[in-house]
């Protein structure tokens, strides 16, 4: 099912203005950190604040109101289905980690899909005043200026994001960094795989590696790196409740990267 370009314009722009307002949350957050109520989930690394609950809650609240057809997948309370054909695919604070520690590598992610295929991003980072958004067919702007994937720098010039958690064996990702190493390659990990990918949109990085990632970390990111005219491997169309790699480049160093970061999850 395809919604109207007048319904997905209305759609990008309700999405900047709920991305900057659950940003601004987040920041009123963000500034008494040291008071939060905090859990580990999956191991200690794997944090959820009070913070990002509330931020994802106001951001429901405000799809369900304004498309209530939608259907919504967040990281903190699950997927509800809906029958326009879109799913919402949203982060509250990618990040969490950096965010409870003080660090601004941190975002709010708004993605959308339909029938699996991402078709709308926004990427908010507060700390930056930075907003990046991206309809399918529309191109790619950081805060309402065009931006694109490299076209001069590659895995040797330039710096890869490479991301990885406890469903990647240690030896499984130190062998990504060995063999990005091995092409005099430098990489960088933030703690924040959205933003990471908004980085390769804006030609900051060159591209961005994971070998298991959700839905809610990427689908926004694809978007964004799609409409700049840069190269991903598709996310499973039916995998938005299940992590799956994640790969994203600009064309000339995609193939190169595929290949350096081709390690299987634990």
């Amino acid at each position: 099912m395809t919604l109207s370009d007048t319904g997905m314009a209305e759609r990008l722009a309700f999405a900047k203005r709920t991305a900057e307002m659950a940003g601004a949350l987040a920041m009123e957050y963000f500034h008494q950190r040291d008071r939060l109520t905090v859990e580990a989930k999956r191991n200690p690394q794997d944090l959820v604040s009070e913070a990002d609950r509330a931020v994802e809650k106001l951001i429901r609240e405000r799809i369900a109101a304004a498309f209530a057809d939608d259907g919504i997948l967040g990281e903190e309370f699950g997927l509800e289905l809906g029958v326009s054909g879109l799913t919402w695919v949203i982060d509250p604070i990618d990040g969490t980690s950096p965010f409870l520690n003080g660090m601004p590598n941190w975002c709010v992610s708004m993605g959308a899909c339909i029938d699996g295929e991402p078709v709308l991003g926004v990427i908010a980072a507060p700390c930056f005043n930075e907003c990046y958004s991206a309809l399918r067919g529309g191109g790619a702007t950081l805060n309402g200026v065009s931006i694109r994937v490299t076209s001069t720098l590659d895995l040797r010039t330039g710096v890869v994001g490479l991301g990885s958690n406890d469903r990647v064996t240690p030896a499984a990702a130190a062998r990504i960094v060995e063999s990005l190493f091995e092409i005099g390659g430098s990489f960088v990990r933030n703690g924040s795989g959205a933003l990471m990918l908004a980085y390769v949109a804006a030609g900051r990085l060159v591209g961005y590696a994971e070998p298991s990632m959700n839905a809610w970390d990427c689908m926004a990111g694809y978007c964004l790196v799609t409409e700049a005219g840069g190269t991903v491997l598709p996310f499973p169309q039916n995998g938005l409740r299940e992590p799956a790699r994640v790969l994203a480049a600009a064309p000339a160093s995609y193939a190169e990267l595929e290949q350096i970061s081709a390690v299987a999850p634990e």
